[in-house]
């Protein structure tokens, strides 16, 4: 930066002193442009949180799309859920995100505890954490981690005085770092492959893929005769308002059919699976992994 700071300044400089020479030719003098130095490039996170902080919105992505796979596949509930935890109780939550805006507490009766907010792909929710949890899981929490959570959701306290029962509650029941689910949670690949389009070029291509990827999961081929299905819905016939109740097919002619609309339907085509194989490799063995699926 200092280097470029330094060309533009002499640059400009050589721009405003410049003089015309005798044959009316003005003499400019080249400067060497400055040669960028060889550096790291910035990780995704990085480069993304510096558009942030800039623009105030991410460009190029969304931090989460490296582990689009996790939240897909290992997350049953988005943020937007734990709004309304009244339908959630005695259900267990697995959800990640970003952890920003870490704050640690201190209560009157001397414990710690902790606040912080996950942030998703549209959503944020802030979260507190006391007690045994908060010893247990308080070294996940740190700003601009990528963080997988399960909790319980249990019903809130009873009032002894009032009887009231407070809102529902959340148990945290598991935390880990978002890039270990993938390894510790995935078991097996499903890989499903249309009969048509079974050639073998695909074949030797997965096989190139597999032979860079061995690892100890298991792969199944599932094998699918796609069929193809019509769906025409009904046509409908709108008749004039005054029409309706006096409206006999005989007695219509020239004159007042411009008055009756038809709407022609659009006709829908589905893909259902008309054949199902299921085939489990027995020798094959991969590891699953974001470079493997990517």
């Amino acid at each position: 930066m200092e280097k470029a700071i330094r060309y533009g300044s002499k640059f400009q400089e050589n721009e405003n002193s410049s003089q015309v020479s005798l044959f009316g030719d003005a003499s400019e003098v080249q400067i060497a442009e400055p040669i960028v130095p060889p550096c790291e490039e910035w990780s995704t996170m990085e480069k993304l949180a510096k558009e942030k902080e800039v623009v105030g919105i991410y460009i190029s992505g969304h931090p989460l799309d490296d582990y689009r796979f996790e939240m897909k596949y290992f997350c049953n509930s988005k943020l937007e859920n734990l709004k309304n935890l009244e339908n959630c109780v005695g259900k267990s939550l697995t959800f990640a995100g970003i952890v920003t805006n870490v704050q640690y507490r201190t209560a009157k009766n001397g414990k710690d505890w902790a606040m912080f907010t996950l942030e998703g792909y549209d959503e944020s929710h802030e979260f507190r954490i006391f007690d045994e949890e908060y010893l247990k899981y308080r070294h996940f929490l740190v700003n601009n981690q990528f963080i997988y959570f399960k909790v319980l959701v249990k019903d809130g306290w009873v009032n002894r005085e009032t009887g009231k029962k407070s809102d529902p509650r959340i148990q945290f029941t598991d935390v880990r770092q978002l890039q270990d689910v993938m390894p510790q949670f995935a078991k097996k690949l499903s890989i499903r492959m249309d009969i048509q389009e079974l050639h073998k070029q695909s074949i030797e291509q997965l096989n190139a893929i597999f032979q860079s990827n061995k690892g100890e999961n298991t792969v199944t081929f599932e094998i699918v005769e796609v069929d193809t299905v019509k769906i025409i819905p009904e046509i409908i016939v709108k008749l004039p308002v005054n029409d309706e109740e006096n409206f006999d097919a005989e007695t219509v002619s020239s004159e007042n059919i411009e008055d009756i609309e038809i709407e022609v339907p659009v006709v829908e085509e589905v893909n259902t699976i008309k054949t199902r194989v299921s085939l489990p490799s027995r020798k094959l063995k991969i590891k699953i992994s974001n470079e493997l699926l990517f």
